[in-house]
């Protein structure tokens, strides 16, 4: 291989190698938080995914759902089906 090769060669193979260790870092720490900002249609978070842990919904919600498992069943299912009843009733945007 020719000396100017190399020269050309080698500071062409580092540029390289740096962009895909820098798109490796962002894909790592980016990737975990982005599927809370697509929309549903393109591969995000359902409508009804409950909130993730550490965040202050998530306290709520598991004590929301402790209450409802510690409900008997014959409540829980009235409760379940006057929530979907409000929920229907309210107009959606």
């Amino acid at each position: 291989m020719p000396r100017s090769f190399r020269l050309v060669l080698a500071p062409l193979a580092a540029a390289v190698a740096l962009s895909l260790a820098g798109c490796s870092s962002i894909n790592a720490t980016v990737g975990a938080g982005m599927g809370d900002l697509m929309p549903q249609w393109a591969g995000g978070l359902p409508a009804n995914a409950p909130p993730r842990p550490g965040s202050p919904e998530y306290e709520r919600f598991m004590q929301e759902r402790e209450r409802q498992r510690q409900l008997p069943a014959s409540e829980r299912d009235k409760e379940t089906q006057s929530d979907s009843n409000a929920q229907a009733a309210t107009p959606r945007r």
